[in-house]
Order: C-alpha cells, then structure tokens, then sequence
C-alpha cells in the first residue's frame, strides 16, 4: 500500500475536530466543507465530514467520503476501518469484510477490526468463522466485556445456549453495568434471573453514572425477571420506563407511516397490477415470511426450514434497500419499465445468494416489515410464495412494547406507535387480498398452537410442498437463528406466547384505542372507511 501523506493542521481542520469532539455537528460540518473547497485532497478533512454523515445516519454519503479517502490514499488504515464499518451498517457484509482483510492485514491485533470482522461474517452465514475469530481475540483479550459478549451472541445463534450464557456472565463480570449483557440474557426466554441478579440490576440502576443505554436495557431486563415472578405491576413499571426513555432517542412517526399505507394503497389498483402481469423475474424459489415482529414469523421459518427442500436464512434487508433505489418511493414503481422490474427481481436474487449455503430449491426470507414491500415483492417476483404471520393484536402488541431491538422497529417503543403501525399492516394487507386475493397464505399464531399439524399442513400446501413429518419436529433442527425467538424455536410449540399480555391488560387502554375496531374484529378484518383513517 501506499503510504498515508503527512498530516495537515490547518487551523481550521483543528476547530473542526474540536467541535466533532464535542458532538457540536452544526459547527463542524461548515467548517470541513470550507476547508475542503481550499484543499479537496486533505483525507483527514475527508475522513472527519464522513465521520459527521455517519453520526446523523447518511451512511451513503459516509460511504462515497471514504471511498474518495482511500482512493486518494490507499494507506489510510483508518479510513478504510471507518469504511468496513460503514458498509456493515449499510447491509453490505461481503464488501465490509474484502475491506476488513486490507485493515487486519496492516493492523492484525486490533481487537476492534477483529470484532467487526466477525460480525460481518455472521451476517453472511459464516458462524463457525466468525465464533474462532472470537475465540482468537480473547485468548489474547481476555479482559474486553463487549467483546465477550458478541461471542456470547454468535454462540446463541448458533444453539449453544449454555456457553452463551457463559460468555454472557463473564462479560457482567468484567462490567456489571453493561446493560446490554444484561438484557441478552433476558432475551434468551429460557434463562430465569435469581435474586442476586436482581440485587445487582437494581443496583446498578440505581447508579448516577449510568448511560441511557444501560438504563433502558437493565428496565427491559428487570421488567422480563419481574414478569418470571408473575408481578405484572412491577414488570409494567420497567417496561413502560425502558419505553419511554428508548422512545425519546427516536426520530419515528406514526403520520408519516399511515401516509406511506395511503399512498400504497391508492397506487396498487387491480389495474395497476394486472397491466404489469407476468412482468419481473420468474424464479419461484423465495419464500417471503411478513407480518409484525413477534408474530410467529420465526416459528414459520423454523417450521418451513426443517422440510428438506426449504433452507432458513433469516431476514434479509435486501427488498427495504431496493425500496431505497426507486425515486419516490412507492408512486416511483409507476415509472419502472418492464425489463427494471425483471432487474430488481434479478439482483434480489444476487443478494439474497450471499445468505444461502445449500442448494436447496427453495430459501426463506423472514425479515417481518417487508409486509410494506408487498406490492413491489409481487411485481419483481410475481412467482414468490408469501405467508403472513398474523397474532392477536394485544399479544403481538404487548410482545414487541416488551421487547428491545438491537436495531429497527421504532414503533415498537410507544403503545399508541404499536396500535397504529398494527392497524396500517392489516390496512394494507386487507388491500392486498382484494386486488390479488390468494397471493397471500395466512397462518395465524393461536391456530398454530391449537392444531399445529392441520396448520403445517396447509402451510407445506399452500408452497406447494409435499408434507414431511419434519416439519412437525422442528425444535430438533440444528440451523443458525438470528432473531429475538431463537431459543423459544428451539423447543416444542407452547401456549404461553398466546396469554402472555392478559395480566398486564390494564395498563394496555392507549394500545387498545389505537387499534381499534382492528382488535374487536380480531380475527376477521373490519371494513376500513377510506385512506384517511390514521395508521
């Protein structure tokens, strides 16, 4: 490589980094611009403006600002980490880790190179990598509790449960305030807290010096050990705190969710539709799981992988990127030709091939919010099979409200965010069924768990597989699973997921007002008045 070019201190660039440092971005960013009119080559400066996009989410500009930087000066180790790092916030895992490989080549015992490296090889299936990696990293590191705890995460996904717990424990022992830790332990499902876990979590809440992340990760958590003691008061009071507290730190709106239903809805007419019939890509091989988080869609993907031509990838963030490239999302789908639709199909498919590691003919794409997507899904792979996952709207509701996402699902922080965002997913999923009425299989959780084999069988149907009594044993397939029900997939089906909300239902009346007649007529779909009904 080429080496870095000497430093520049420029006494702008220098206030620009003060400001950067004190989070003061307003300030910052006209300072770099200026500085880089007068010297567009200083990839500090370059470095630094990238740093800023990244801090407020454009990411895509970070991404083309570090791409200029290494371009420039292909040594600039530092940039090219910030580059890996932004392409693996971008859902872009294989081009984060050829990145990677150059940075641990000039810098091999970084254990923050090292830490992303293995998170980028989850994301492309490669677990057994990924969990060495860690392995190397703490037999040299052995004193790093966040990295201890992204070991404890890869060995949960991959069903080691107790020696994820135990990776977990070790890095509380090394931080007891790392409410993460904490919290990952409670998301298992599986692991009860003791006492001295809860003298300890209130302890530590208890702290002045206590980041807002720890403090709503250790309310989620103490409000999951709460619920385990059947104190619903208790249980409610941490939960509503780690709400709130995760509520005030997002940027989401319930309007501008209700406006992209309208929108979807006035856009996708049976005409609409039946003019781009047989237009996308053919390929018949995607399964898509949509529907809320917390809705079963796991339990579907775990039911669905255990047939021998079905594999399991998890949720894919391929059909949302997509979404991003269509200017005007979604009354821009107008405006796509016939061979862009059959495109988009195609290079869903390239993406999509990142995540498969088997030949089977069919694979699963279970990332829940694609129910937003559906209409585009239709038109790029009008031969896709689709399933929605549909559970009680308080069950669902109060599910996710209890729930901490390591990312996404903002309206899942908020019970007047989770009624509405419900309420728009059966708006637009009802539209759905009229224009194309049996595009769309449904399985709901509670019918699931009441017959579970009449269910699997009409699911096996409805794909167009033949029945294997695999499917009904599917606690016993061994596969990677990424998401928030990773060990509960992991035994037999259960009735508790379907009463869990009933003793906290007094405290539910603003989630139940925003639902609606959406509630009352659960399961059937109440005729909705027109495209100005909130979501």
């Amino acid at each position: 490589m080429q080496p870095l070019p000497p430093a520049r201190y420029h006494p702008r660039l220098i206030e620009a980094a003060l400001a950067l440092h004190d989070n003061r971005l307003g300030e910052a960013e006209p300072l770099l611009k200026a500085h880089l009119k007068q010297d567009p080559f200083d990839v500090a400066a370059i470095r630094m403006l990238a740093e800023l996009a990244g801090r407020i989410g454009r990411y895509r500009d970070a991404e083309h600002l570090l791409r200029r930087a290494v371009e420039i000066a292909p040594g600039f180790t530092a940039a090219r980490a910030n580059l890996a790092l932004v392409l693996y916030r971008l859902n872009q895992p294989s081009e984060a880790l050829a990145e990677l490989d150059l940075v641990l080549g000039e810098d091999p015992d970084n254990v923050g190179h090292a830490n992303l490296k293995a998170a980028a090889l989850a994301r492309v299936g490669g677990f057994d990598e990924a969990i060495k990696l860690y392995e190397s990293v703490l037999s040299v590191a052995t004193e790093q509790p966040r990295v201890w705890m992204s070991y404890g995460h890869m060995l949960k996904t991959v069903g080691r449960q107790a020696d994820g717990v135990a990776a977990y424990r070790r890095a509380l022992e090394l931080a007891p305030g790392l409410g993460e830790a904490w919290w990952s332990l409670a998301n298992l499902k599986t692991v009860k807290f003791d006492e001295a876990d809860i003298a300890e979590m209130e302890a530590q809440l208890a702290r002045g010096q206590l980041s807002d992340e720890d403090r709503f990760h250790l309310d989620f958590s103490l409000g999951k050990a709460m619920e385990d003691r059947r104190q619903a008061a208790r249980a409610f009071a941490h939960y509503d705190a780690a709400n709130r507290l995760r509520r005030s730190k997002m940027n989401y709106s319930a309007d501008e969710a209700g406006a992209f239903v309208d929108r979807s809805i006035a856009l996708y007419t049976r005409d609409f539709l039946d003019a781009r019939a047989g237009q996308g890509c053919a390929a018949a091989d995607p399964i898509f799981v949509i529907g809320m988080p917390r809705a079963g869609s796991t339990l579907i993907e775990q039911i669905l992988s255990s047939h021998p031509l079905v594999e399991g990838t998890s949720e894919l963030p391929d059909i949302p990127a997509l979404s991003r490239q269509t200017g005007g999302y979604p009354q821009g789908v107008a405006e796509l030709s016939p061979d862009r639709l059959r495109e988009m199909g195609e290079e869903y498919l390239r993406r999509a091939a990142v995540q498969r590691q088997t030949d089977r003919p069919y694979f699963i794409d279970k990332l829940p919010n694609n129910w937003a997507h559906l209409p585009l899904i239709h038109l790029i792979l009008p031969n896709a099979k689709i399933i929605d996952a549909r559970r009680h709207p308080l069950g669902c509701c109060f599910s996710n409200f209890k729930q901490h996402y390591a990312r996404g699902q903002l309206f899942s922080y908020s019970q007047d965010d989770l009624g509405r965002y419900y309420r728009g997913y059966v708006r637009l999923m009802a539209h759905v069924d009229a224009v194309r009425p049996g595009l769309v299989h449904r399985v709901f959780y509670e019918e699931m768990v009441d017959d579970t084999e009449a269910q699997v069988r009409g699911l096996l149907a409805a794909i167009g597989l033949d029945f294997d009594p695999a499917c009904l044993e599917f606690h016993k397939t061994e596969r990677a699973v990424r998401t928030a029900s990773s060990e509960q997939v992991r035994q037999p089906i259960f009735r508790e997921g379907t009463e869990a909300w009933q003793p906290f239902e007094q405290w539910l009346d603003p989630l139940k007002a925003a639902l609606g007649d959406v509630l009352t007529a659960y399961p059937e779909v109440p005729v909705f008045s027109g495209s100005s009904q909130p979501l």
